[in-house]
């Protein structure tokens, strides 16, 4: 009985895929402004994206359910490409002499994604306040001036990042490689 359900839903996601293929191309280049091979590349992951989930139910409404998971391939890549701009900004003004290795280059755009994946788990607050104190060394009266708070709440804030990033499933895994 599960081979036929297995079956029958491969053939759904197989007749969703020759009737919306074109369409979330084409949505993806016009609604999210995607370059055009591009948006074939996120067409291809999002319906990757669908069968490779199996909590996956009927869908019911195939081009909202797409466009949702397409939305957030894209918001992702627009993140990345902006993150790598602004490191190949940052590298356009260091010196030959302190360049780092192709190999530096891509261990700290790893590096910088994984960062990156990990604060987008913050609320706004708390990874402002994270990043205020991370990266600008502001002490905890400071960012509460800064983003009009009271310290207490700025210390909570900070409790919930720390939290966060202790948690994340990205540093649990290089915790153990090291």
């Amino acid at each position: 009985m599960s081979a036929s359900i297995a079956t029958a839903s491969s053939a759904s996601l197989e007749q969703m895929y020759r009737l919306e293929c074109g369409w979330l191309t084409g949505w993806l280049r016009a609604k999210m402004g995607v370059h055009p091979d591009r948006a074939a590349d996120l067409t291809q992951d999002t319906f990757v994206r669908v069968l490779l989930d199996t909590s996956r139910a009927e869908i019911r409404q195939p081009r909202s359910y797409l466009a949702t998971i397409a939305r957030g391939l894209a918001i992702d890549l627009f993140r990345r490409q902006d993150l790598e701009q602004a490191y190949a900004d940052y590298l356009a003004h260091t010196s030959l002499d302190t360049y780092p290795s192709p190999e530096s280059q891509a261990l700290v755009l790893e590096a910088l994604h994984t960062v990156d994946r990990l604060l987008q788990g913050l609320k706004p607050k708390a990874r402002e306040a994270f990043l205020l104190s991370q990266l600008e060394g502001l002490t905890y009266a400071e960012i509460a001036k800064t983003l009009d708070l009271s310290v207490s709440c700025v210390k909570k804030y900070m409790v919930q990042a720390v939290t966060h990033c202790l948690l994340h499933p990205d540093l649990q895994a290089y915790a153990t490689e090291c």
